[in-house]
């Protein structure tokens, strides 16, 4: 399950992107810019993507049944990858084609200074969730290097919201740079070009998106710092002499299925090793709170 704070930067995305959506799509028809219809359409697809999200976040709370014995976790992954292809179609192949077309047949952009209003507002508005996603990335991220945290974590849905949003603000960005241009310059091209940008960008983070969460829907083991946890609690255990196999995979952000052989003294009686078996699982749920099926084969030393 996502954390809350995935939800909130979640909800702050939506929100902000909803509202901004209005606002540029009524810029876009007093202007005419085409790299201002471009964000608007990149708006109204980020406000669907994180409804998907949140959608996934919702229905991976539920309980699996008998269908789906190890839960319904993986949602959250199906919905993040959705996203990062509608993030693609609905916002990279659209701006481009737009932005080329707008190329073939020029067309002034007009009204400045609601171009400018409109786009340094977005701005500002697109800067709060994302404040909210870096800040909880932050968070999880601790000390670690950014590569690594961005290659290690589980959480799709918070890797699509801080991608989105940086997406978001540096569209509106190259957005602004192309109207001022043109109307510094008096030739359309620049807000043509600002276009055609803004979906090369969308596309870099969508087949980003895409490949890292292609990897959790296939399914990946827990990090290594969890490996090493779990392995050394079990080994802290009196009756315990070795763990042979470990292996772990990610059901959901916050649900690890632990699957591991433990090799135990011998001359235990079966009431030991049972209790051994438990005081294991018990051991590795205090260290790693997300492993939510732990299953433990035993071998007896000889």
């Amino acid at each position: 399950m996502a954390s809350q704070g995935s939800r909130l930067a979640v909800v702050a995305a939506l929100a902000a992107n909803s509202a901004i959506a209005v606002a540029k799509f009524i810029a876009a028809a007093i202007t005419g810019s085409a790299a201002m219809l471009a964000e608007a359409i990149h708006s109204v697809a980020d406000s669907g993507n994180q409804g998907m999200l949140l959608w996934g976040m919702t229905v991976a709370k539920r309980a699996g049944g008998q269908r789906h014995p190890f839960g319904r976790g993986k949602e959250v992954y199906f919905w993040s990858f959705m996203v990062a292809v509608m993030l693609f179609v609905g916002g990279a192949v659209f701006s481009i084609q737009h932005g080329v077309n707008a190329l073939r047949h020029p067309h002034a952009v007009e009204s400045f200074g609601v171009s400018v209003a409109v786009l340094g507002g977005a701005i500002l508005f697109e800067a709060i969730p994302w404040t909210v996603a870096a800040r909880e990335f932050n968070r999880v991220r601790g000390s670690r290097a950014l590569w690594r945290t961005l290659r290690d974590t589980k959480d799709a849905a918070l890797l699509v919201v801080l991608f989105e949003d940086s997406a978001a603000v540096g569209g509106l960005s190259v957005a602004l740079a192309g109207i001022v241009a043109s109307q510094i310059t008096g030739d359309p091209i620049w807000d043509a070009l600002a276009s055609i940008l803004i979906g090369l960008l969308l596309a870099v983070v969508a087949f980003f998106l895409a490949f890292e969460i292609k990897g959790l829907l296939i399914g990946e083991a827990a990090g290594r710092r969890d490996r090493a946890t779990i392995r050394a609690r079990v080994l802290a255990h009196a009756n315990v002499t070795g763990v042979d196999r470990l292996l772990t995979m990610h059901m959901g952000p916050e649900d690890i299925l632990v699957n591991l052989d433990v090799e135990l003294v011998k001359g235990l009686s079966g009431k030991e090793v049972h209790q051994t078996i438990e005081d294991v699982e018990e051991a590795i749920r205090i260290a790693l709170p997300a492993a939510g099926n732990i299953f433990v084969e035993i071998d007896i030393g000889s």
